[in-house]
């Protein structure tokens, strides 16, 4: 569910002050947050963010296409592994497509 639109974007004003912080001194070490539901500002465009994901900090650099987007959806929660069975299995280790059984 959105923020209501009365209310202007919620952005953490203490990474605010970091993402400042670190464009005023060109700093590109990744700033840590646990704050995933911040909304990405203009003034946030060329700084790194380590968004955490549950278990790591995972490395964000804002470009201009994220203006508006949160930063927690460019730091997935889930892990994909694969899928398929025995077929995929088949594809990744040989390189050719098994025959299909009629």
């Amino acid at each position: 569910m959105s923020r209501s639109s009365k209310k202007a974007p919620y952005i953490d004003e203490k990474l605010l002050k970091k993402a400042m912080r670190a464009k005023e001194n060109g700093s590109s070490d990744p700033i840590k947050t646990w704050s995933r539901d911040c909304e990405i500002s203009p003034e946030m465009v060329g700084v790194t963010f380590g968004v955490h994901n549950g278990k790591d900090f995972v490395p964000v650099r804002v470009s201009e296409d994220m203006v508006g987007h949160k930063l927690g959806e460019f730091s997935l929660t889930r892990k994909f592994t694969r899928h398929g069975g025995k077929l995929q299995k088949a594809v990744e280790e040989g390189g050719a497509k098994p025959a299909l059984v009629k």
